[in-house]
């Protein structure tokens, strides 16, 4: 199986992601890294220490400049070309994480891919971020001691030219539905039933089909658009979407690889963090394993803030930014630490 880490200047982060995956992942797997920008230094230092293949983007050689001279890079360009490509050459089941998510729980790759194929599952999430209240939405069934379905329950699926009007709200399709009570503010959130950014294993088949159209900029509402497609053509199978019993993957709530998308109006540069931490990590002054399995402690952050104190990665400032986003998941039901 092939192990696929969507990655950007955040080494320290992705250090913990590959030590998190040779700890607990057994049966046979690879690990290739599609890196969209983090400088020379910081990814030798990864080949040095594990056996990785490391793919840059197609925006790679720009960003990475762009950080090595203190530019911003535009943290909503994302190289969806690249990811595709890795895909498309990948293992026919892979799994697709990013630098800043890591193993808590063991799993063995090959009998996972063994139950997919014999259950035609689609996609089998190892984490949900806690977020169980969509199962308000969904049919939850055991169907071995590790894996339960999640069969989403009264989702609204065509073809894509009326999927488009329904989740774009073209020609006011949307709006329709609502005013004659078929739908409401929570029901584009069941199609997250069927995707998993984060922490899937996919038949790769599936993916491709989520990711087509989507070209260089985030937008979700495509993803869904095409999963919902994608379930209304097998809808028939119960077991297109599972999940792990016990979740196996945790990822953070108090980094982000960009301050773009979270953007509190504090006086804070996260690239300025990430950069005082990559480079105490380069040092070999940060653990990556510390606080493990759960994430770096607040204390531990402090430490190299204020070590550097830069006016512009002030810890004060981070404790602020990193409550507000940890309470926009709190927000959506995760389980936040």
């Amino acid at each position: 199986m092939d192990i696929i880490i969507k990655s950007f200047n955040r080494p320290y982060y992705l250090d913990r992601c590959i030590l998190s995956i040779l700890k607990n992942v057994k049966g046979d797997f690879k690990i290739k890294i599609v890196d969209d920008g983090t400088p020379k230094k910081y990814l030798e230092r990864i080949k040095g220490k594990y056996q990785v293949e490391i793919i840059p983007t197609i925006n790679y050689l720009q960003k990475s400049k762009n950080i090595e001279e203190g530019k911003e890079n535009n943290g909503f360009v994302i190289p969806t070309e690249s990811w595709r490509k890795a895909v498309e050459e990948a293992s026919d089941y892979f799994l697709i994480t990013e630098d800043d998510v890591w193993f808590t729980n063991q799993i063995n790759c090959n009998e996972l891919i063994e139950e997919m194929k014999s259950n035609q599952i689609h996609l089998t999430k190892l984490g949900i971020l806690g977020i169980y209240s969509d199962d308000n939405y969904a049919e939850i069934k055991p169907i071995s001691k590790n894996l339960e379905t999640t069969y989403p329950l009264k989702t609204f699926t065509s073809n894509q030219f009326v999927m488009d009007l329904f989740m774009f709200n073209k020609l006011k399709f949307f709006t329709i539905l609502y005013k004659l009570g078929l739908a409401d503010n929570q029901t584009k959130r069941k199609y997250w039933i069927l995707n998993s950014i984060l922490m899937g294993i996919y038949n790769k088949e599936y993916w491709l089909y989520m990711w087509k159209d989507s070209v260089n900029l985030l937008d979700e509402k495509i993803q869904l658009r095409n999963a919902g497609v994608w379930f209304g053509k097998h809808k028939t199978n119960k077991n297109i979407v599972v999940r792990t019993k016990q979740e196996k993957m945790k990822t953070t709530f108090k980094s982000s690889a960009s301050g773009h998308y979270h953007d509190y109006e504090l006086n804070l540069s996260i690239d300025k963090v990430n950069h005082i931490l990559n480079e105490a990590w380069l040092r070999e002054e940060f653990d990556v394993m510390e606080n493990y399995p759960k994430d770096f402690s607040d204390v531990y952050i402090k430490k190299f803030l204020e070590q550097e104190n830069h006016p512009d990665a002030q810890y004060v400032e981070w404790v602020k930014w990193a409550d507000k986003f940890r309470q926009q998941y709190r927000n959506l039901g995760a389980e936040v630490e």
